[in-house]
């Protein structure tokens, strides 16, 4: 075996059996004597057309580096050895993280402005829980409110490398519905506070598809959610993680 091969087989087995995507940087670590970089990434790509040959496992890039998963069209058969069900998040929850993913760095009130209705503390903190959003910083207007991006966690999901690789929102046919208002100043949060009121003047995207409003309940100006609404939808009204907007494809299995 020469060492172009070995070291190629080092790679495989190194990424198999890590649980986590491995970066660059943390691969070329593991020769000893150490191989160039641009070699690495090289045998990478030719370990990457390999594996596209056998069908069911694939090497993929995500936002953290490299790993092994499972093709999706494999993940019905492998989820039957599993009787858990993923998560569910209610529609209202999907569309904070599609505004916040397009949107990004957003606000609360950013969204909010653009959804018609009060986003409650708990949708954000499902989102943060779920590892996909976090606060990267505080707008300098009054009551520095929280910006929120979306983390390398939530591309890593969507088996994406980077934001540019997101569904391009003329697909979505979402983009009008992503045209801010004029927002002069950001409402103020006190612990549990909630907003009353709304302006009339509010984004009317009853006539918009996708991912960020039903009819229903943005066409008019929304009366404010309630801090302990669902996060969770009853089961005749939820959207799986795995296919709500922007477009989540199945959680690949990892190896």
């Amino acid at each position: 075996m020469d060492e172009l091969t070995h070291a190629k087989r080092v790679l495989e087995a190194v990424l198999l059996a890590s649980h986590e995507p491995l970066p660059l940087d943390e691969i070329v670590k593991v020769f000893d004597p150490p191989v160039p970089t641009e070699t690495v990434r090289l045998l990478l790509a030719d370990l990457t057309a390999e594996w596209k040959e056998r069908g069911s496992i694939e090497l993929t890039q995500v936002a953290s580096g490299y790993r092994f998963q499972t093709r999706v069209e494999m993940q019905p058969n492998i989820d039957r050895l599993t009787p858990e069900k993923p998560p569910k998040y209610s529609r209202a929850v999907m569309e904070t993280l599609a505004i916040i993913a397009y949107r990004q760095p957003a606000t609360r009130g950013e969204v909010e402005a653009i959804r018609g209705v009060a986003v409650s503390t708990n949708i954000l903190k499902a989102l943060e829980d779920r590892g996909w959003i976090e606060v990267i910083g505080h707008k300098d207007t009054p009551g520095r409110p929280a910006l929120f991006a979306t983390t390398k966690a939530f591309l890593n999901d969507l088996s994406l490398r980077s934001l540019s690789e997101l569904p391009p929102l003329a697909e979505l046919d979402a983009s009008p519905a992503l045209e801010l208002p004029e927002v002069p100043q950001e409402p103020v949060y006190p612990e549990q506070g909630r907003i009353d009121t709304r302006s009339n003047d509010l984004i009317d995207a009853s006539e918009h598809s996708g991912v960020f409003a039903d009819d229903a309940h943005i066409a008019q100006p929304a009366l404010p959610e309630s801090a302990d609404a669902a996060i969770f939808a009853a089961d005749n009204d939820i959207t799986p993680v795995e296919a709500a907007t922007p477009t989540l494809p199945p959680s690949p299995t990892v190896h």
